[in-house]
């Protein structure tokens, strides 16, 4: 037979209100950009704006209605997004695996830890000419550029949440016999998953970055190609629609994330 759970009446209406709250902010979010866009249509529509430098929602349709027609939509976004999920794969794996060594090995950590900072202040822009004389002007440099943008933060951000795990802890586990391994998979693996997954957001936007900077620099085709071209030739159309272009994909895959997030929650439960 089936257990049957029985809740209390204030944790079902407890339930209610949660489930009520999450539509009122959904609808609210979405409310929001109802009006934002109405509201520039409108301006756009009575010249109380030009529209040829804040272009309108119904142009930037029509443009990526042109463009999803002649291929060249998916064309450019299927590259841009190549190149960004490679990054922040790459990327996100190495930092991980940095940062586990860094915190497995103390010595290491001190030795390198003021190297990682002085990395993380470089301005990544500056080293484009020698990314490019390294990799050429092609998609090897532009996820390059990605990788550099995201590692140091992502090494620097799950080094920091695996060395603050409660110190008594720690204490406790090797006092009852348990080695490093399993003092990591055990106990700082999950206490640091939240900060691991909060990462994992920052990098999301740090690698759309990454990947639309390298573009920028050495591109022939892609969104941040777009980007270019579209303010070489004074085309505000087409640089507002590659912007909401990036603006969508950069929310599926902070979605994607945050589905991440609770099927570890579930995990972990």
């Amino acid at each position: 037979m089936k257990k049957i759970m029985k809740f209390s009446k204030s944790h079902y209406d407890y339930l209610k209100k949660y489930r009520t709250k999450k539509v009122l902010i959904l609808v609210s979010q979405i409310s929001i950009l109802v009006i934002l866009l109405l509201a520039w249509e409108l301006l756009t529509k009575y010249e109380i704006i030009s529209s040829f430098f804040f272009s309108s929602p119904s142009r930037i349709a029509e443009t990526i209605g042109e463009l999803y027609k002649n291929g060249e939509l998916l064309y450019h976004s299927r590259i841009t997004l190549s190149e960004t999920l490679i990054g922040f794969a790459i990327a996100t794996g190495i930092g991980f695996l940095v940062a586990f060594i860094l915190w497995y090995s103390d010595f290491l950590r001190r030795v390198l830890e003021p190297y990682l900072v002085v990395l993380n202040s470089l301005p990544k822009i500056a080293l484009g000419p020698i990314i490019i004389i390294w990799f050429g002007a092609g998609s090897k440099a532009i996820i390059f550029m990605c990788i550099l943008i995201v590692i140091i933060v992502t090494i620097m951000n799950i080094l920091n949440s695996f060395t603050n795990c409660d110190k008594q802890l720690i204490a406790l586990s090797r006092s009852l016999g348990a080695n490093k391994f399993q003092i990591f998979f055990k106990l700082i693996l999950p206490n640091s998953l939240k900060d691991i997954v909060a990462t994992l957001k920052i990098n999301v936007g740090l690698s759309w970055i990454g990947a639309i900077m390298g573009e920028y620099l050495v591109s022939k085709a892609g969104l941040g190609y777009l980007l270019i071209y579209g303010g070489q030739v004074f085309d505000l159309n087409l640089v507002m629609t590659a912007t909401v272009v990036l603006c969508v994909l950069a929310s599926i895959m902070y979605f994607a994330v945050a589905l991440f997030e609770k099927l570890m929650n579930k995990f972990y439960q």
